[in-house]
């Protein structure tokens, strides 16, 4: 069983900084990708960052240079540091990890609970 277990939403005003984190536990034979992505209320769940195992990045427009994306591959945790927020910024955030559980099974994607953030103008 694998989960994904986030910390770190909150209440921030306009132009504040929040730190999200995510862990990954269970029976996990690798991890490639993880990422974080979030969904408002009436909207799609969209991306927000990706970094592989590697450390490569990708960022939405809306956040690059304000937010960044980090893993600690001996924890299995990847990280959300979010500054000079915006109150469009204001969703649920969730955590994805798209891992193999066992050497032959399936790269799979899990997600974690979700996060609520909001920035208040």
């Amino acid at each position: 069983q694998v989960q994904l277990v986030e910390s770190g939403g909150g209440l921030v005003q306009a132009g504040g900084s929040l730190r999200l984190s995510c862990a990954a536990s269970g029976s996990i034979f690798s991890i490639n990708a993880m990422g974080w992505y979030r969904q408002a209320p009436g909207n799609q769940r969209e991306l927000v960052a990706v970094i592989t195992s590697g450390g490569s990045t990708n960022y939405a427009d809306s956040v690059k240079g304000r937010f960044t994306i980090s893993r600690d591959n001996t924890k299995n945790t990847v990280s959300l540091q979010m500054n000079s927020l915006k109150p469009e910024d204001t969703a649920v955030y969730y955590c994805n990890a798209n891992l193999r559980i066992l050497p032959v099974s399936r790269d799979r994607d899990y997600w974690g609970q979700g996060t609520q953030v909001t920035v208040s103008s």
